[in-house]
């Protein structure tokens, strides 16, 4: 055996007993005749101890081991005389009589440490040595147990856990698939699926009744912190449930894993807010609740003052910020620089501070009297002290740019502890938006979601007015996963087809083996699907899902570890019938 315990295990309980150890060293420290050597492993870490005087030449080769070497000891458990209460190994340590050297280790290119000094580029080329710290380690420890956690509670409720094949037809509606040659079928491609959803339906015309797969899903779209071209859904159907089964399934998924995960037990039932609620009072359809600060229309209260930049704006609204009058006009700036930023692309900021006198100091005085402002502010429910924040134009842009500033505050103001979470469900989604560009409607969601039932009548009437039967489960602001009720009736998804702008021919060729499917008897059905990643992210206190994903690609998409995408060779090119042409512009 290489080892008889881990270094995370052993206690003062084993003090007098002799153990083998193998692992990393963390770090080798000499002073006087004695060397210490931190011993690593997934485990923890344990101190080794040489002596000069008891053992020269066993020291003398300690003294020569580096940074990660691997090593093999054998030594008797002792207690240490300066206890490290920091490690649970802390008050032991071991007395080694025999060191083995496994395997050598160049110098690594950062330190491998909690606090490293690696920066992003250089841990990514090297991800295999990162995933020896602590703290990434740990992430995927918390993966795994979410993950065994998940197939727990679903387990106990009957689901079956069925594999979907990575390899399907494209389906262009939505995000870019990536795409994979036949090399069996010249001219043809395979399509990496963005999600499982017609499939996991189709588990449901066979009547597997309740599904769920830990599954791995593909999107060729621009990155950001929260968004990898490969994920990873837990993702979930099942039948004959309606919209109130579904979101008290996963409602009690989502408490079994903050009490088994996280020790946090939600007695109460999760808040729910409508769409239309959520954009207009928090300009997100992603709230993060941890505080309020809401958003206050004020076209009306505002407008007839000769101020052109509410006069001729669509929309005005703004939010109060507690206790932030003393603000200085350098932050004040500093505030409109940020709602500036080409991200939001507000065009301004007007400001009123409540002073403790009662009076009201604004950027907009020569408009509006003492008397206006108090109005204003009364809307707000603003007290002496607080800071009212105000933005005008297009309704849509302004609700989303005054999200951001909500965000910015509560983020300024430490309302947004990572350690409080805010769980709600938002319910009553649009079933379509609208897009300017190409002058047609789009599911919000995806072709297969259902309308509300007595929002049917509209979808001839008044399309945009439909509403979905679709919800988000949403915490401090993350969408953490979404779904719906489906359509299984062949008639009204050839409907929902037309008024996707579906010709029947094209409707037939992207999804004709489903709607063959439902004409064999389709069960009522639906499900969701939620994002592991961001729910590693979330419990663990990340900021970036990359942080929790073994081997993760860069912002542009790029394994530099792996030097992924490459270009492929000639051979490989005619095998699949393939030739590269760049186009240039």
């Amino acid at each position: 055996m290489f080892r008889t315990h881990t270094c995370g295990e052993l206690r003062i309980a084993h003090a007098g007993q002799e153990v083998t150890l193998a692992g990393w060293v963390q770090r080798v420290r000499k002073m006087g005749g004695m060397t210490f050597i931190d011993l690593r492993d997934r485990f923890g870490i344990t101190q080794l101890t040489f002596n000069q005087e008891k053992n020269a030449d066993l020291c003398e080769k300690a003294n020569k081991l580096g940074r990660e070497f691997v090593i093999q000891v054998i030594g008797k458990v002792t207690e240490r005389s300066n206890k490290n209460t920091q490690l649970p190994t802390g008050a032991i340590e071991i007395l080694v009589n025999s060191l083995n050297v496994l395997n050598e280790s160049q110098i690594p290119p950062f330190t491998i440490e909690d606090n490293t000094d690696g920066g992003d580029d250089i841990r990514m080329k090297y991800r295999y040595l990162d995933l020896r710290r602590t703290l990434v380690r740990e992430n995927l420890e918390l993966r795994h147990k979410i993950a065994f956690e998940t197939r727990r509670y679903l387990d106990q409720l009957g689901f079956l856990e069925v594999e979907t094949p990575v390899l399907i037809g494209s389906t262009p509606e939505g995000a870019r698939d990536f795409v994979v040659p036949s090399r069996m079928n010249p001219g043809e491609f395979y399509a990496l699926p963005q999600s499982p959803q017609t499939l996991k339906q189709l588990l449901m015309v066979s009547g597997f009744d309740r599904y769920f797969q830990i599954a791995k899903c593909f999107r060729d779209e621009d990155l950001r912190a929260d968004r990898q071209p490969e994920f990873t859904q837990i993702d979930c159907e099942m039948s004959f449930v309606e919209q109130e089964d579904v979101l008290q399934t996963f409602e009690g998924m989502m408490k079994h894993l903050f009490r088994f995960v996280k020790n946090i037990d939600f007695t109460e039932d999760f808040l729910r807010m409508t769409w239309q609620d959520a954009m207009k009072y928090y300009g997100s359809d992603k709230p993060d609740i941890r505080f309020d600060m809401r958003l206050v229309e004020l076209k009306e209260a505002v407008g007839g003052h000769n101020f052109v930049v509410f006069d001729s704006a669509e929309y005005v609204g703004g939010i109060s910020a507690s206790g932030c009058a003393s603000y200085t006009r350098k932050q004040i700036d500093e505030l409109t620089d940020f709602v500036k930023r080409p991200q939001i692309a507000a065009k301004g900021l007007v400001y009123i501070r409540c002073e403790e006198n009662g009076s009201f100091k604004s950027s907009i005085d020569k408009f509006y009297t003492q008397e206006d402002l108090a109005g204003i502010a009364s809307l707000f429910n603003a007290k002496s002290g607080d800071l009212i924040l105000i933005l005008a134009g297009d309704k849509t842009k302004t609700q989303k740019a005054l999200c951001e500033l909500r965000l910015e505050m509560g983020e300024r103001l430490g309302l947004r502890d990572k350690n409080v979470y805010a769980p709600l469900w938002i319910i009553d989604f649009p079933l379509f938006e609208w897009d300017e560009e190409t002058q047609r409607y789009f599911a919000m969601h995806h072709p297969f979601t259902s309308p509300k039932p007595e929002d049917i009548p509209l979808l001839d009437k008044d399309p945009g007015a439909v509403r979905a039967n679709a919800y988000d489960l949403v915490v401090n602001g993350v969408e953490l996963g979404g779904g719906s009720i489906r359509i299984f009736d062949s008639a009204l998804q050839n409907k929902m087809f037309e008024k996707l702008g579906f010709s029947p021919q094209k409707a037939e060729a992207q999804f004709g083996f489903l709607m063959n499917a439902f004409k064999y008897g389709a069960p009522p059905h639906g499900g969701l699907a939620f994002g592991l990643d961001r729910l590693v992210a979330l419990f663990a206190g990340l900021d970036s899902i990359r942080d929790c994903i073994a081997f993760p690609k860069n912002n542009s998409g790029r394994d530099v570890m792996l030097d992924a995408p490459s270009t492929i060779d000639s051979a490989q090119l005619d095998e699949l019938n393939l030739r590269i042409d760049l186009q240039t512009t």
